[in-house]
């Protein structure tokens, strides 16, 4: 990990190597927070951000039907397929491109698993922390086309008065926006005075800040007013979190 600063900001680098790892098999995961028997006390949450899983699920395997409460849980699929069902009664499956929004509130359970037999599906699994908890449980899916997201941030999840039209919602004053980036492509990010940013690249690679990130990288930016994202010649998908401070 290292920081720097310009001014009164600062930035913190965290590399994908230094995340924590679990690999039982059929799931391989990668832990950028605490979780599980993953314990670092540097590293147990960011502001209401509370867990980034990078999983890799084998085909056919997943997660039974578990139980979740006071949690809002993002899930992103950046390849393969992913099969929800939930005691609300909903059932669907994931796709590139989609992102799934579960608000657990007063208790929600589901199961996730892959229903190839031939490939595995890599996701990402993203906790934050509700406002307020015992709200009634909610779940939201929709499709973000590539043209939505290349070469900017397309905001995808949101809460309060930080939601656009098409931002799904989740009980947390902060917002969540996807993008993906070719070589050369920017895209810059205001960050409110209170409010603090964290950037993790999904796949690929981008320039963050003008510092080169690899998948499973990623930068904190406090006291700042802005930052910039930009790709590189392998391309890249980012996920930014803007959140209270």
């Amino acid at each position: 990990m290292n920081a720097s600063h310009t001014g009164h900001s600062t930035m913190t680098i965290r590399r994908a190597a230094d995340r924590g790892h679990t690999d039982i098999g059929w799931l391989k995961s990668w832990h950028s927070f605490s979780f599980g028997e993953y314990f670092d006390p540097a590293n147990v949450q960011f502001k209401a951000l509370r867990v980034i899983n990078d999983h890799m699920v084998a085909p056919g395997r997943g997660f039974g039907m578990h139980a979740h409460r006071d949690m809002e849980i993002v899930t992103v699929v950046l390849a393969g397929e992913l099969a929800h069902r939930d005691s609300l009664g909903h059932g669907a499956t994931l796709r590139p491109g989609e992102v799934q929004v579960m608000s657990a509130g007063t208790g929600i359970r589901h199961s996730e698993m892959n229903p190839s037999a031939t490939d595995p599906v890599h996701l990402i699994q993203i906790w934050i922390m509700p406002e307020q908890a015992g709200q009634a449980p909610r779940y939201d899916q929709r499709e973000f086309p590539a043209e939505l997201r290349r070469g900017r941030l397309c905001q995808v999840a949101a809460g309060g008065n930080d939601a656009t039209a098409n931002a799904m919602e989740i009980g947390q004053h902060g917002s969540i926006f996807v993008g993906s980036f070719g070589n050369g492509e920017k895209a810059a990010h205001t960050i409110a005075a209170g409010r603090a940013a964290y950037m993790h690249v999904a796949t690929g690679s981008a320039l963050v800040n003008g510092a080169l990130l690899h998948a499973g990288d990623a930068a904190t930016i406090e006291q700042a007013s802005a930052a910039t994202i930009e790709g590189t010649a392998s391309g890249g998908e980012v996920i930014v979190f803007d959140l209270p401070a």
